[in-house]
């Protein structure tokens, strides 16, 4: 049983279904999913991201890491200080969400004596780029003028170029391979509701990218064009410095295993994950894992260096997360033991630790403490 929607939740979702009919109907009865996906998600004034509900913590429909704990922000914090004295750089954070992984860096990066001269925030919604600016200025009064929201990247960055769960809310291809070769799989209308529909790969680049991969008829994926073309972009953007970017997904090899011949797409509501991507469009979130073989091609085609390639895990601990932990003394057990279930969450395989990832695509300056040890590379 899911939970119920208010009245006026249930009403902005009725909008959102309207306005992606009349997008499939203006497109002459089918769209690509991955323009149902943008839609769903970014559309002005109803798309998930561009809408004023709840998405982050107990009361929305995930949990992300910087809202766990601090620990998360501070540990990154650890991890970039060199990279920002090397670069003389500034960090721009792709996709801020609330804003706290913002005050945990800073802040960490304040103690440190690492500040950045400024900490880019490039946000999309015009809602999230609300809160975050009230996040950091109670948090951080101090700082508020060293943070500054950015409408399209910078033509020239050096510094720390920091994702945190962006490349899973890309709008992603999906492609069904066939006896007689991969489809591309959109959306139509059976009367008011959504339906699935098979075309021909129009796309030159998407159908080389899905001959490529030779998956077995009857197997259904993504592939996520959007995530290299903003690699891209990055990469172009970044004269030296590193970018950053940890997210659910896998290697090809294991993303696109034969056990996994339906996907990675979901729909996230209210802590539930759900098949069904047209599940109450606008106040459901819809994401796909990452392939980071694709990632790391697109940066090095870019003209990026492989930096590495770790568990969130491996990195978290690698970069101190340990003995950040431990300057909160255990024998206080009730400002210690929440951040130490928090760190178990981070780093357990059984949660975050080996779901989530951490690739680094650089540029000119030196490896990384996170990719220190166990750096998987070579699997990707």
């Amino acid at each position: 049983m899911l939970p119920a929607p208010s009245p006026d939740a249930l009403a902005h979702s009725r909008r959102v279904a309207a306005h992606l009919r009349a997008l499939i109907e203006n497109a002459g009865g089918w769209i690509p999913f991955s323009r149902y996906m943008e839609a769903a998600l970014y559309a002005p004034g109803l798309g998930y991201y561009a809408a004023g509900a709840m998405k982050f913590g107990a009361a929305g429909d995930f949990v992300t890491a910087p809202e766990l704990t601090p620990l998360f922000g501070r540990t990154l914090a650890h991890a970039i200080a060199p990279l920002l004295a090397e670069s003389g750089g500034e960090v721009l954070e792709l996709g801020a969400g609330s804003g706290r992984l913002a005050v945990d860096l800073l802040g960490e990066l304040e103690r440190l004596g690492a500040l950045p001269a400024r900490y880019c925030i490039l946000e999309v919604s015009a809602d999230l780029r609300e809160r975050q600016q009230r996040t950091i200025a109670r948090a951080l009064p101090h700082l508020r003028e060293r943070v500054q929201w950015l409408d399209e990247l910078p033509a020239h960055f050096g510094g720390a170029i920091l994702g945190n769960e962006v490349l899973d809310a890309l709008p992603v291809e999906l492609v069904h391979w066939t006896e007689s070769g991969p489809l591309v799989r959109g959306v139509a209308l059976e009367g008011e509701a959504f339906a699935w529909r098979d075309r021909p790969i129009a796309d030159p680049l998407l159908r080389a990218r899905a001959e490529a991969l030779n998956l077995a008829p009857g197997y259904l994926s993504e592939i996520n064009l959007a995530a290299d073309a903003l690699i891209a972009s990055l990469a172009q953007s970044l004269e030296r410095g590193l970018l950053l970017l940890i997210d659910y997904g896998f290697a090809a090899a294991e993303y696109y295993h034969p056990q996994r011949h339906m996907g990675t797409l979901r729909a996230h509501y209210r802590h539930h994950a759900l098949d069904d991507p047209f599940y109450l469009p606008g106040l459901a979130d819809l994401t796909a894992h990452v392939d980071f073989s694709a990632a790391a091609r697109a940066g090095m085609v870019a003209g990026l260096e492989l930096a590495g390639y770790a568990s969130q895990a491996g990195f978290l601990l690698n970069a101190g997360l340990a003995e950040l932990l431990m300057q909160t003394p255990p024998a206080d057990a009730a400002a210690y033991l929440p951040q130490a279930n928090a760190v178990q969450r981070l780093v357990s395989p059984a949660e975050m630790g080996e779901l989530f990832k951490v690739i680094g695509l650089s540029k000119g300056v030196a490896p990384l403490s996170g990719f220190a040890r166990g750096d998987r590379r070579h699997t990707l």
